[in-house]
Formats: C-alpha cells, sequence, structure tokens
C-alpha cells in the first residue's frame, strides 16, 4: 500500500512533513498541487496519531471544505483502511457560527439566533434608517446598501468609522455622528431579534476570543489550525487566526500573495506578507514552484507579468511539460473585431477537437462581455456566462426561507413580515401587528397560536400558523418538516408567480440541500454564507446542449483552469480598470488580475488587443472613436514573452460554421460569562 506521500514532490513533502512547532506559511504559486498538498498533510496528521475532532481546517467556501474532506478521507481510506471525518472544516462565518451556537450562553446569545443574509441586512437597515428619520433628511443621507457597506469594511478592515469615512466617503464626514447612532441602533435590533449579520459572526467570535474566561477554551479546542486562501483573508480574519494559535504551534496557512484579487471584498494581501514577522522566532516558509498546468511558454509569460510586482514573496513557477506554442497577443480593429477573432478562434478548435467546455473566455467586468455575447449569440454557439443572481435573492426562495427563520426564531421580525404577507388577504399592516405581538411576547409560539385573525382570513391564516408551529417544533425529523413547508407554499407559489412551474424546480433543489445537513439550524445557517450560485429559471438553452463555451470574469475564474484561455480587452482603462487606478495598491491587484487570468490556460492563450472603442454615447457626432494603448502590465519585456497575431489576417483553418443548437429566542440562556452583544454594540461607540 503506497504511503501517503509517496506522490508528491520535494517541496510539497516539506509541507507535509512540517513538524508543527513553528508556525509555517506555505507560499503555493498557481497550479503547484496546493490542495493535493495540503489534504496530505490533514490525513499524515491523522495517520499520526491527531484528533480529527482537533484539527481546524478553514477554507473560504463550502465546496472547497467539502472537496478537502472529501481528498482526507479518501487519502486516510487507503492508509488506514478505515473512514475518517473530519468535523471542524468549512468556512471562517461557517465555523464561527458553530462556535457562536456552542457558547451562546455564556456570551448573552441565544443558540436559536438567526443569521441574516446580505439582502435581508440591507432590509433591515433600511427600515432602521427610516425610523430614525434619517430618509427625510434635506441633505443627501447614504442609502441602506452604502450604510451597510460601511459597517462591514469597519468590522472587516477593524477600522472606526471616523477613519473610513475619511478614506473613502468623504463626502459623509458631516454624518459621522448619525452613522454612529444608526450603526447602533441597527446593532441594538438585531440584538433584540436575535439577528447576527454576515460581519457578526466573525466580530462576536473575535471578541469571545478576546475574553480572557473564554480565549484559552476556544485556543485549547484544536492542536491543529490550517487556513487556506490566507492572501484573501482580511484584518479581522486574521486577528481570529492569531487568536486561535497565539504562539503559532500547530499553525499552517496556504496562499498565493500573487493571486489576492479580492480587496474590494475586504481582503488584504499584507496580513500574508507581514505573517513570518508575527511570530518571534519567525514563521517558517516554504515554497511550491513546481506547476502541474500550464506549458513552460504560458509560465514564462505569467512569471514575466508578476516579476514586475511593487511587492511580493519571491517564486518563480516551472513546468515539466513538453516545450508548446506560445502564447499570442492578437491585435484587433476594435470590440467588433475582437468578438469576431474569438468566435472564430473558439469554433476553429472545436473542430480541432477541444469542447467548448474546455476554452473559457475571461474579462476584467462584466460587461466587457456584451458585444462578445451577441456575436455568439448571431452566430449559435452556446455559451455559459459565470454570474447573475444568486440562489437566495430569488423572491420565492427569500419567502420559504423567512417561513423557516420565523418558526425558529420567533423574534426575528423581518422574516416574520415577509412569511405573514404570504398568507392571502394578510396586508403589511396586519402582519406587523401580529409579527410585533409575537416578538414581544414571552412565550413567542402560544402568542401565535392564540392571535385572531380577520374574519375574512381566517382558515388561510390557521393553516399557516399550523406550519409555523409544526416547523418549530425541535423535535420534528429533519428535512421531513420541510415538506410541509413547501407543500403550503406551493398554493402561494401559483398565486404569485405566472412562472411557478419553473420556480417550483428551485423549491425542490432546496429539499435536496436541506438533506444535506443534519438539522434545520445547520441548514439554514450555511445557506446563508454560501449559497448556491443561480436559480433553475436562469439555466436556459445552453445548458441543455451537448456543449457550452465558458464566459468568466477573471474574479469567478480564480481557482479554475481550461485549455485554452482567451483573455479580452487587455488594455489600459479596461486592465487596469479606469477606476482601479487612483493608489499604487489598487493598480498593483489589477496586475494580480492579470497574473490569475494567464495562469487559468493549460496549453493556450490568447490575450486581445482592440485597438479602438466606439463613443456609444454620441452616436449623432458619427463614427467617434477613442484609441487604446496595451495594458501597462505587459512592457516590451514581457511582450517578448507573446508571439504578436493581427486579429486582421485569416485564422488557419478557419470555419464559420455554426455550433449545434441543441420563542426559543431567549430558552437556556444562564449568566454570560462576557456579554458579547454589548461588546459588539459598543464598537460602534469607538
Amino acid at each position: 500500500m503506497p504511503a501517503l506521500a509517496d506522490d508528491l514532490n520535494t517541496e510539497q513533502r516539506a509541507v507535509v512533513e512540517h513538524d508543527g512547532a513553528r508556525p509555517l506559511l506555505v507560499v503555493a504559486g498557481a497550479g503547484t498541487g496546493k490542495t493535493h498538498t495540503l489534504a496530505t498533510r490533514v490525513a499524515r496528521l491523522v495517520q499520526g496519531g491527531a484528533d480529527p475532532q482537533r484539527v481546524l481546517l478553514v477554507t473560504f467556501s463550502r465546496r472547497a471544505a467539502a472537496s478537502m474532506q472529501h481528498r482526507v478521507a479518501l487519502q486516510l481510506q487507503q492508509a488506514l483502511g478505515v473512514p475518517v471525518a473530519l468535523p471542524w472544516a468549512g468556512t471562517f462565518h461557517s465555523i464561527g457560527a458553530r462556535l457562536l451556537r456552542l457558547h451562546a450562553a455564556a456570551i448573552g446569545l441565544a443558540p436559536t439566533f438567526t443569521v441574516l443574509d446580505r439582502a435581508d441586512a440591507e432590509e433591515l437597515m433600511g427600515l432602521v434608517r427610516q425610523q430614525l428619520g434619517l430618509h427625510r433628511a434635506e441633505r443627501r443621507f447614504p442609502l441602506a446598501a452604502t450604510c451597510l457597506s460601511l459597517a462591514s469594511r469597519c468590522v472587516n478592515g477593524r477600522l472606526t468609522l471616523a477613519t473610513l469615512v475619511e478614506q473613502e466617503l468623504p463626502w459623509c464626514e458631516g454624518w459621522l455622528d448619525e452613522l454612529h447612532a444608526l450603526l447602533q441602533a441597527y446593532a441594538d435590533e438585531k440584538q433584540r431579534q436575535q439577528l447576527l449579520d454576515y460581519d457578526d459572526l466573525l466580530l462576536y467570535w473575535q471578541l469571545m476570543a478576546e475574553e480572557p474566561r473564554l480565549a484559552a477554551a476556544l485556543s485549547a479546542r484544536y492542536d491543529h489550525v490550517l487556513v487556506d486562501e490566507y492572501q484573501d483573508t482580511n484584518p479581522l480574519q486574521q486577528r481570529i487566526v492569531s487568536l486561535l494559535a497565539p504562539q503559532g504551534r500547530g499553525l499552517v496557512v496556504v496562499g498565493d500573495d500573487a493571486q489576492a484579487i479580492y480587496a474590494f471584498r475586504g481582503a488584504d494581501v499584507r496580513g500574508m506578507l507581514g505573517f513570518q514577522a508575527q511570530f518571534e522566532p519567525p514563521a517558517a516558509v516554504a515554497t511550491l514552484e513546481q506547476n502541474y498546468r500550464s506549458t513552460p511558454q504560458i509560465l514564462a509569460a505569467a512569471n514575466a507579468v508578476i516579476a514586475r510586482a511593487r511587492e511580493g514573496l519571491p517564486k518563480q513557477l516551472r513546468s515539466d511539460r513538453a516545450d508548446a506554442a506560445r502564447p499570442r497577443l492578437v491585435t484587433v480593429l476594435d470590440e467588433a473585431a475582437e468578438a469576431r477573432w474569438v468566435v472564430d478562434e473558439v469554433l476553429r478548435q472545436r473542430e480541432q477537437g477541444l469542447k467548448l467546455r474546455r476554452q473559457a473566455v475571461l474579462f476584467r467586468s462584466g460587461p466587457h462581455s456584451a458585444r462578445l455575447e451577441l456575436e455568439l449569440s448571431r452566430r449559435n454557439v452556446p455559451f455559459v456566462k459565470y454570474g447573475g443572481l444568486r440562489f437566495l435573492e430569488a423572491s420565492h426562495v427569500k419567502d420559504l426561507l423567512a417561513l423557516l427563520r420565523w418558526a425558529a426564531n420567533p423574534r426575528a421580525e423581518l422574516a416574520g413580515l415577509r412569511a405573514a404577507r404570504l398568507v392571502p388577504g394578510v396586508g403589511p399592516a396586519t402582519a406587523r401587528r401580529v409579527v410585533q405581538e409575537v416578538a414581544g411576547a414571552d412565550a413567542p409560539l402560544e402568542a401565535l397560536a392564540a392571535y385572531t385573525p380577520p374574519a375574512a382570513v381566517a382558515t388561510a391564516w390557521h393553516a399557516f400558523e399550523s406550519v409555523v408551529q409544526a416547523l418549530a417544533d425541535a423535535t420534528a425529523p429533519w428535512p421531513g418538516v420541510l415538506a410541509d413547508a413547501i407543500a403550503w407554499y406551493l398554493p402561494q407559489l401559483q398565486r404569485l408567480h405566472d412562472d411557478a412551474r419553473v420556480r417550483a424546480a428551485d423549491l425542490e433543489q432546496l429539499r435536496v440541500i436541506a438533506a444535506g445537513f443534519p438539522s434545520r439550524d445547520r441548514f439554514l445557517t450555511e445557506l446563508a454564507l454560501d449559497p448556491p450560485q443561480a436559480t433553475s429559471d436562469e439555466s436556459a438553452d445552453p445548458l441543455r446542449d451537448e456543449d457550452y463555451l465558458i464566459l468568466s470574469t477573471i474574479h469567478s475564474a480564480k481557482g479554475q483552469e481550461w485549455s485554452a484561455v482567451t483573455v479580452l480587452k487587455a488594455v489600459d482603462g479596461c486592465m487596469p480598470a479606469d477606476l482601479a487606478t487612483g493608489r499604487e495598491s489598487e493598480i498593483e491587484e489589477e496586475r494580480r488580475l492579470l497574473y490569475v487570468a494567464v495562469t487559468r490556460a493549460r496549453d493556450q492563450l490568447n490575450v486581445m488587443v482592440p485597438q479602438r472603442f466606439h463613443v456609444t454615447q454620441q452616436r449623432h457626432l458619427g463614427d467617434r472613436h477613442l484609441y487604446a494603448s496595451l495594458t501597462r502590465f505587459i512592457p516590451p519585456e514581457v511582450a517578448a514573452c507573446f508571439d504578436a497575431v493581427s486579429g486582421d489576417e485569416p485564422v488557419e483553418d478557419d470555419t464559420r460554421d455554426a455550433a449545434p443548437t441543441g420563542d426559543a429566542a431567549s430558552r437556556g440562556i444562564t449568566t454570560p460569562v462576557v456579554d458579547v452583544a454589548r461588546l459588539a454594540r459598543q464598537h460602534w461607540a469607538r
């Protein structure tokens, strides 16, 4: 039977066999087998006697955690002959939610707290904003979405509100007192209704871990802490990691500073760049440079792009693959010519045996693919574009989840208002009255049962109340009880939506997803933190074809790979984007975006350079256009790694043939060790 590390190279084996006495920073270049290496390290720890219950693996998506768990289980099955589960693998937010529920009584929370998704948090912020009369301000006051973003960036960036406003939104400086009052009122309202938003899950975790009477127990819970994609962590997450392993023993963080492209979400690559210096003695460093994805010629271009970065951890990707064609810089006249050339090339590759799904077109932002999408549609080439409405933003999904959330936490007024208004004949005033009565009662579910509805809606109301009571029963089998909720909601779906049949498929998908969770609370929390990407009514004809081309923003493409990749609009103004050239840090992140795009390609890479852009807003002026220049990230010394191609020349074996179509909220609370909720509210008084 092969040993766990037999298939690893020397660099990877050093990571797997690290003794854990010192913290370890793993600088893992693109395509270097990072996931396999990390999974093997976890398996090696368990094989060596580590308790799987005391291994914490933090990833940036639930799917990544599930993949890692599967890899570890497979390796341990092969090595030990027995299946081994890894219970503490998940995202920062999901792990935080579990820890908060475990310690709820000690921190002044009800274990049945509700996690708000982004849309519900924005709606609650809007209600509080309105209650304070800020919507009637004579001068422009930030909208609810802006206020929520401010709160989030303060929490995740560990900044005071005054500092953030001064740096990012100077036009709001005259509203500092009102913003403080709004954010404190928002925190108070969440506490009253036993609600936590995404950022609270991390803020409460940090505050809990900083409390001396709880910190020791939290840090002693895990012997080994492993964090994936560390370059994408924000200052709050970095603080939590340092609290989990204050001395660094058993701590391993893995990432690639060259792929740090999420600053707009609050990520701060300086956490990875400064990781070594956080410890005394400094953390050990291991670098993975053996790339298993791309050809040497593509890696030469990638290395040349990132070599000009202002700062970074040293690494040089290399490949043992055979030499192949060099990547191409394709110059075309304009966006229309760019679209035609890309479709010609995609179809040519398809005729040579490369399926459309093994090809991808990447771009800096969604609108950059608009002209290409028109050309693909005109020539009947099926495609899928990553992005669009998220699953939880669909109204019918939000309806059913509101019903579940109100049953789980009757003090959650936002969910209650949405659920109650689903009853035929119940308007906003009636819904608000009953929801507030229930939320204010000592025994909310008894208050709901005692409520006398208007005679006109009595029959419909009693059916609704029965479903809520059934869903609230903690002993009810899960996910069987969800079928009762769906059965009640289907007639409402047919009443509210013309396309009810299509939307009903999402409810079935929700039921299938629910079967993967042990309880209602875990289901609601995990779904809010890491929802499916799209609803069934968005799955159009391309998904029913035998093949389809991938269109994706570069941000969405991170972590993926394709045989052939084409990058659109590699010109200044698009890459870097005009709005991302105000600071050096923004320009450097734009450079890393190009690096990520280039390293998605296995065998072929085309970088498109349209020479001019038509000014469509002023069509009455005729053929007015602006000239564009090759992106500053490909100066002559980098361009030397590419073959220059004119898009006006015919493509070899060109074909224009189209592709075929084809109240539980307060039960069980004892005197808290520390009132984390109060500390969270005081956060805004700084």
